[in-house]
């Protein structure tokens, strides 16, 4: 099927790729069904892109690719609510915030996308403590490429 998206345009995705997210985005409640699409085979920014919605799209990247040591729990309903039965099932992404040069940019390491890559459910993920290094972590280590 064909889409169009918010950064990309027109893009095919394969409808059995399509992601719901059964509450919606917060702030984007009515939006449900996204797709993952890559910018390009070598980067590490995708986009999340509402299937139905051209406009709602987010830059989102792995925070592994910024913060090596980047780890948090789900409580056991988050676990129930996206069906995962084990951890290598899990996918996370965090929300970019894009500013005129990437060494500006941050990721929002507070409220992950966590995904069920063989249910494909998802959700962001609130989590606790208001630590605000972490919802604007910034993207400067791998503009510098000091990310591993």
């Amino acid at each position: 099927m064909i889409i169009q998206t918010k950064f990309l345009g027109a893009v095919e995705i394969k409808e059995d790729a399509i992601i719901t997210f059964p509450e919606g985005i917060p702030g984007f409640h009515d939006e449900t069904q996204f797709a993952l699409i890559p910018l390009n085979e070598t980067s590490p920014f995708l986009v999340l892109q509402s299937v139905k919605n051209e406009q709602v799209g987010f830059m989102v990247a792995t925070p592994y690719a910024f913060k090596a040591d980047y780890a948090f729990d789900l409580v056991p309903e988050d676990v129930a609510q996206l069906a995962i039965e084990k951890p290598e099932d899990v996918f996370v992404y965090g929300i970019l915030t894009l500013k005129d040069t990437l060494e500006q940019s941050t990721i929002n390491l507070l409220a992950p996308i966590v995904i069920n890559e063989q249910t494909k459910l998802a959700k962001q993920i609130v989590l606790p403590g208001e630590d605000e290094a972490l919802l604007r972590y910034p993207l400067k280590k791998v503009a510098e490429g000091s990310a591993k």
